[in-house]
């Protein structure tokens, strides 16, 4: 009950796995989550010390403020929450009709309204937690598209653009007890971007760095974020420099 316990949502392969296994090697018992990889959950965390899985579809209102509620009851605190699950669905910025409102609900109940509700939910254990001396951490993962014309669609690219926002505002409100901070990765490496070879192209050739990010690139920054007990109400940019082109 005494050790550190960190619920990273969507947290099954790619940027989540990553950032769920450095936490691990951190030290931190993981709450790891997944909407639908029920097995992969199960196996990851009987890899990871003391971990466990949670499934849940952060769609459902309900579901989002069940996931806390038993993360809670399998290890008593939460001391850091990373908000990584998301929905991207490849949409032309000029098919304005392909964008319908079906899916710019469903991408803002997922990219957007989820995370608050899991903060809201998770916040009197968070403050909890920083009476032990430390304050608490909340990481939430943007994308550089939120700050940028920029994206796999326009619901996308704006629902991030909110969090971003809600990121400084929550900043305001819960500090000095509870930090937050987001991460806006460009392109990642992931199974899902494997199939954008456009967009690995440009990363390739404009981008300083000349590569799109690795999942454990994402997961080094999260990690430092919830190591540093001062920083708070920052969006970071990891897009290898493309930013600057």
């Amino acid at each position: 009950m005494s050790e550190r316990v960190a619920l990273v949502t969507g947290s099954t392969s790619g940027i989540g796995a990553a950032i769920a296994r450095r936490l691990a090697r951190d030290g931190y018992i993981v709450a790891l989550h997944s909407r639908s990889s029920v097995d992969v959950g199960r196996a990851m965390a009987s890899e990871l010390k003391g971990a466990s899985y949670h499934q849940a579809d952060l769609g459902d209102e309900i579901a989002a403020r069940d996931l806390v509620d038993s993360v809670l009851k399998q290890h008593g605190r939460l001391d850091v929450l990373v908000n990584n699950a998301g929905l991207s669905i490849r949409i032309p910025h000029t098919d304005l009709r392909a964008a319908t409102p079906a899916l710019w609900r469903q991408m803002l109940d997922v990219n957007l309204i989820a995370p608050f509700v899991l903060v809201a939910e998770a916040e009197s254990a968070l403050r909890k937690s920083a009476a032990s001396g430390r304050p608490a951490s909340i990481v939430n993962i943007g994308t550089h598209a939120g700050s940028r014309p920029k994206g796999s669609s326009i619901p996308y690219a704006a629902s991030k653009a909110a969090l971003h926002h809600v990121t400084k505002l929550l900043a305001l409100a819960l500090g000095p007890d509870i930090r937050v901070n987001a991460v806006a990765p460009g392109l990642v490496e992931t199974p899902m971007t494997a199939n954008w070879p456009d967009m690995l192209e440009t990363w390739k050739t404009k981008s300083p760095m000349k590569r799109p990010a690795k999942p454990e690139d994402i997961a080094d920054l999260v990690a430092a974020l919830v190591a540093n007990d001062y920083v708070t109400g920052e969006i970071v940019i990891v897009d290898g420099g493309l930013n600057l082109t």
